[in-house]
């Protein structure tokens, strides 16, 4: 059975089709790299599958069925900037929050609760946070704690919108080797978005690209094609290979660069 599967479904915001009649299907285990440009609809697909946007028309079923709300077998991690937990909160209780409903100053822990939560902590290679504060983090570190706190639970689907934002590009690498090594040992199905497809061309198994109201899944060499980027760009688009990297070029100008810089011009670093 595939875990995530759409059939012909239109998700709409306010009205406005953000896609429209996409179709495609996730299987077990599979790492799916989501790309597009800003305002394709990467975090809207993530809300859709979590239950929170249900289709306008069309089809959408996670694990067969569909989405609810607070499904435990589904993992997510917001964009960073917009998770603001209050920062003085050491690493253990913040993830202790997220087990017991969102309560913060918990009286305690089962023993049990806190050795799920150190094992995690260990696979991410983050066990040292579990006593720090959220505030003598790096931005690598808190995005550690966070992935940590989407895999409690045991969830078998983890979406990840935009994890490497506002990350150096070693610390970028770090979280795709984490992500990688723990969702194929746990054999989790990934959707992991982000503004460059160059990063995750060594974890990815396929490629969902969206655009102009359109969805593209396929191995990376069917979909990052000048016709099929065009068409979900809605302007002519040139793919150039070279050094073991794609560059998506619109008129001379790399547009996921471009993008990406653009992006953190509007909302700054997020810390």
């Amino acid at each position: 059975m595939s875990v995530v599967t759409l059939d012909r479904a239109t998700i709409a915001i306010n009205g406005r089709a953000v896609l429209k009649d996409i179709s495609f299907a996730i299987e077990p285990g599979e790492f799916i790299g989501v790309l597009g440009p800003n305002g394709a609809g990467k975090t809207t697909l993530m809300r859709s599958i979590l239950g929170l946007l249900p289709p306008t028309s069309g089809q959408l079923k996670v694990f067969g069925e569909t989405p609810r709300c607070g499904n435990p077998a589904i993992g997510y991690l917001p964009q960073l900037r917009t998770v603001l937990p209050d920062l003085r909160v050491r690493g253990l209780d913040y993830i202790a929050s997220s087990l017991n409903g969102e309560r913060w100053g918990l009286p305690s822990l089962s023993a049990a609760d806190r050795k799920a939560i150190e094992a995690t902590l260990d696979d991410v290679g983050a066990r040292d946070l579990a006593s720090r504060a959220l505030s003598d983090m790096s931005g690598g570190e808190r995005q550690r704690l966070l992935l940590a706190q989407a895999l409690m639970g045991q969830p078998k689907l983890l979406l990840l919108d935009e994890p490497l934002i506002s990350l150096d590009a070693r610390h970028q690498e770090v979280v795709i080797d984490v992500i990688k090594t723990v969702c194929r040992e746990r054999k989790i199905t990934v959707l992991f978005s982000a503004h460059e497809l160059n990063q995750l061309l060594g974890a990815i198994d396929r490629v969902l690209y969206l655009g102009n109201g359109h969805a593209e899944l396929g191995r990376v060499d069917e979909v990052v094609t000048a016709p099929v980027l065009s068409k979900l760009y809605g302007t002519e688009i040139e793919v150039l290979r070279a050094g073991g990297h794609i560059f998506v070029l619109s008129r001379g100008r790399d547009v996921e660069r471009d993008a990406h810089n653009h992006d953190h011009g509007h909302h700054g670093h997020a810390h």
